[in-house]
């Protein structure tokens, strides 16, 4: 039978280390080898039995998928480093878990949950269109909604020359001006909630990301983790 092979980007993002993309900037620079050999392109291809080095290092795989709900507080950027100088989720985790990679993104201004992985394969798994996972948010708005603002999120808009597919928009609750909002989507394009209710003149206040999937935040204090049990992915088909 002949032996597996995949992508070397593919394979370095399915350890947790980085993200395919960033993968391959490792690679352009000169730091990936495989069974001794200094690599030039990311089209190159390994199996189980290649040995790979990345800065020297020798890179190591979890031995089992495993998954954290984390609730993300206001002012983390989701990356594991910002050319900014910002404060990251990977730095406020609390110690003890192993080297995590993040399911998606929740912007520095949005809170909640957000899932956290020793596996990009289950990472990407979890993020593909194809999974069409429900994201479900509460979202607090200022400003009055436009008539027929949901059914126009319903039925999918195109904004600033991108297209989002189909949302639910439901009214929570109202005060004068404010509004609480829930929010399910399945996309999750970049600052997707946000773009949308822009175009309709509104203005967030507070964005919260609830559950993702069959995973909510609950009341999981804010800063902790909280790992989902082996039981219950295989119970959720991952």
């Amino acid at each position: 039978m002949q032996e597996k092979k995949e992508r070397i980007a593919k394979r370095i993002a399915s350890s947790g280390l980085c993200s395919r993309r960033d993968a391959e900037k490792l690679i352009q620079e000169g730091k990936v080898c495989v069974n001794g050999k200094l690599l030039d392109t990311p089209a190159f291809l390994v199996g189980d039995e290649d040995k790979i080095t990345v800065s020297g290092k020798v890179l190591k795989f979890a031995e089992e998928e495993r998954l954290w709900c984390y609730h993300k507080p206001v002012g983390l950027v989701t990356t594991h480093k910002d050319p900014l100088g910002r404060p990251t989720v990977f730095m406020a985790l609390p110690k003890g878990l192993p080297r995590v990679i993040s399911v998606g993104r929740l912007d520095v201004n949005s809170e909640g949950l957000l899932l956290l992985t020793t596996s990009g394969t289950l990472a990407h798994k979890l993020e593909h269109p194809m999974t069409a996972l429900p994201r479900t948010y509460r979202v607090r708005v200022f400003g009055n909604l436009p008539e027929g603002m949901t059914e126009r999120l319903a039925k999918g808009m195109t904004v600033k020359g991108v297209h989002y597919g189909p949302c639910q928009c439901k009214v929570e609750r109202s005060s004068g001006k404010n509004t609480w909002l829930n929010i399910v989507l399945t996309e999750g394009k970049n600052r997707e909630i946000r773009q949308l209710l822009a175009f309709f003149g509104l203005k967030i206040a507070r964005l919260i990301r609830v559950a993702y999937g069959p995973f909510s935040l609950g009341t999981l204090p804010k800063g902790q983790v909280q790992e989902v049990s082996e039981e219950r992915l295989k119970k959720c088909g991952l």
